[in-house]
């Protein structure tokens, strides 16, 4: 519990968490009433169109929930990885970790209690965003360009808390790649480039790329929520949930193990 109130002063007492929530939060309700106006002005603007008899150039995009939900699930995680990230590497960069670990000699518990006290944070967030942002996207787009917009299915409800769940694990990845680099350019550069990029590069490797896809780690989860695109996996949601879980857990202990063995 020391190490944890320890934890908790450091993370309320610096600026870059409380400007993390706030980016978060903006991007999680901006994008859901985005997408939701967005659908409400292209089913208005295709209803025009034939109600004065023209021939519509295009069809009217009715949103479905996890294209509401982008702005967390996507935006909103990458900033809390960010955020986890710099709670280890900017301890490294000013030295306070020297005086942490002489502090409390259990390196270990050092990370479980940033990872933990981070991970419940950004798990209480997102749900509540979640579900605010389903709000705002329902109210924005109307009746008609909401119709998808609806929590009446497993799936639905999936993408749903399937979320903090994904944000939870995402921020213990984060913690661990940041005591494995140390380097804040370094972790935040891997983090934002291996969902966004280097994973969507295998596509580019014909065959052999589509025979890796599915034991990727990010494409996992995507498809743990409802988002796996064309890539044939070998399991269910509830398998790339696991795999995932399991990749996070490989990572963050790779970490415990080398700050336990390494200089601070």
């Amino acid at each position: 519990m020391t190490v944890l109130a320890a934890e908790r002063i450091k993370l309320t007492s610096v600026c870059s968490p409380w400007w993390c929530t706030a980016i978060v939060v903006v991007l999680g309700l901006g994008f859901a009433g985005l997408v939701g106006f967005s659908a409400n002005s292209g089913l208005q603007s295709y209803n025009d169109m034939v109600a004065r008899g023209d021939q519509p150039t295009f069809e009217p995009y009715l949103p479905a929930l996890p294209d509401t939900l982008g702005g967390v699930s996507g935006f909103g995680i990458t900033v809390l990885m960010i955020l986890a990230a710099l709670a280890v590497t900017s301890e490294y960069r000013f030295g306070v970790v020297r005086t942490t670990f002489q502090a409390i000699p259990n390196r270990s518990s050092v990370l479980v209690a940033k990872a933990g006290l981070l991970g419940v944070f950004s798990a209480v967030l997102t749900i509540v965003l979640t579900f605010g942002a389903y709000a705002i996207a329902k109210a924005t787009a109307g009746a008609d360009a909401g119709a998808n917009l609806s929590l009446s299915t497993g799936a639905d409800w999936r993408a749903v808390y399937g979320i903090p769940i994904y944000a939870l694990l995402a921020v213990i990845l984060a913690v661990g790649v940041g005591a494995l680099l140390r380097q804040t350019a370094g972790a935040i550069a891997l983090l934002l480039l291996w969902p966004l990029l280097i994973e969507s590069l295998f596509n580019l490797f014909g065959e052999t790329g589509r025979d890796i896809m599915p034991f990727l780690p990010f494409t996992n989860i995507n498809n743990f929520l409802g988002a796996g695109g064309t890539v044939e996996f070998h399991w269910g949601p509830w398998g790339s949930l696991i795999y995932f879980a399991v990749f996070v857990f490989v990572v963050f202990g790779a970490a415990l193990f080398v700050v336990d063995r390494r200089d601070a």
